[in-house]
């Protein structure tokens, strides 16, 4: 039986990959190179820097995450780099403009001219020959609660909220757990039509709480992403970092159970520096239904980023590209 996949006679598959930041952009960055077919769904939850400031002014989604959505999906080639680059840039100086991303005020001034957030980013993906589409995860802009504990040293075992993804992801306590304000809020429609028509849908990596969850909280995509019929596929982080400090890998898996029960996985994929020595992984895998794949995905100059060639290897090895 052949691949279902095999390009010599059948299309490339279908993804959607959900996340935010960086996590999100370096996996594009490598399913980009695997298929030509693929959508990008990014959290709205951002309020710190210039993204902050522009939803506080005007009331849009925050556009960071977009931005960056938008430039990992920018070609290899002259025109591609050179967009990723402006898209990226900031004006300098102390002044109103001073650390706004040109990518931002583009986008939102878009967004101010067209009156529709999608309409707007799909606008900029055409400008920058984008290989896929990127999408708001939902209508509104959302506002991150976490419950952390330990963040008073004279009361190590108290539990209290902190409002806000840019708090959140900062904080020196233990994270326990997220919700969404709204917490019912609206999916974009195009996101759940994307869902429900791929071949496979990626989640991570990235900021675990505050921009891989936060997507399993959404009722309508969280209830897309069971019924989906795509093979669903987890990527983990290379390594714990800022609000999951010190989790290990199967910690991680536990935590995105506990706040999507419902979810269950095709495949699970983990370095093999960080989660290899983890015994309690394989089960954790198992018990979401969930092949484990280990890997050397890092990058080998010690940045502790993934890398894109050996990510997109993964990727296609396990979409039988």
């Amino acid at each position: 039986m052949r691949r279902r996949f095999d390009l010599a006679f059948d299309r490339l598959p279908a993804v959607t990959a959900f996340g935010g930041g960086h996590g999100l952009a370096a996996s594009l960055t490598a399913l980009r190179r695997v298929t030509d077919r693929l959508t990008a769904v990014v959290t709205v939850a951002d309020d710190g820097g210039s993204s902050g400031r522009l939803r506080a002014e005007f009331g849009c989604l925050p556009p960071g995450d977009l931005r960056m959505a938008l430039a990992a999906l920018c070609g290899e080639d002259r025109w591609g780099r050179t967009w990723a680059e402006v898209l990226q840039s900031r004006f300098g100086g102390d002044g109103a403009l001073g650390g706004h991303a040109i990518g931002n005020l583009l986008i939102a001034g878009l967004w101010e001219r067209l009156g529709d957030p999608v309409a707007g980013l799909d606008l900029v993906g055409e400008l920058l020959h984008a290989k896929g589409r990127v999408l708001p995860m939902s209508s509104v802009p959302l506002n991150i609660v976490a419950e952390v504990i330990g963040i008073d040293p004279m009361h190590p075992d108290e539990v209290s909220e902190i409002r806000g993804q840019s708090r959140a992801a900062k904080t020196k306590g233990e994270v326990r757990g997220v919700r969404l304000e709204p917490h019912d809020p609206p999916a974009r429609p195009e996101v759940l039509e994307s869902v429900a028509s791929s071949d496979y849908v990626v989640l991570g990596p990235g900021s675990w709480f505050t921009s891989v969850i936060p997507h399993l909280l959404v009722p309508q995509i969280a209830d897309a992403l069971v019924r989906t019929p795509a093979k669903r596929i987890l990527t983990l982080n290379l390594q714990p970092a800022d609000e999951t400090d010190g989790y290990s890998a199967s910690q991680h898996i536990e935590i995105l159970a506990d706040h999507a029960p419902r979810l269950r996985l095709d495949t699970i994929i983990a370095d093999a520096h960080f989660a290899g020595s983890d015994r309690h992984l394989p089960a954790y895998a198992q018990s979401l239904g969930a092949q484990l794949v280990l890997a050397d995905l890092a990058i080998p100059d010690g940045s502790g980023r993934h890398d894109p060639l050996r990510l997109a290897s993964i990727y296609a090895e396990v979409m039988g590209v």
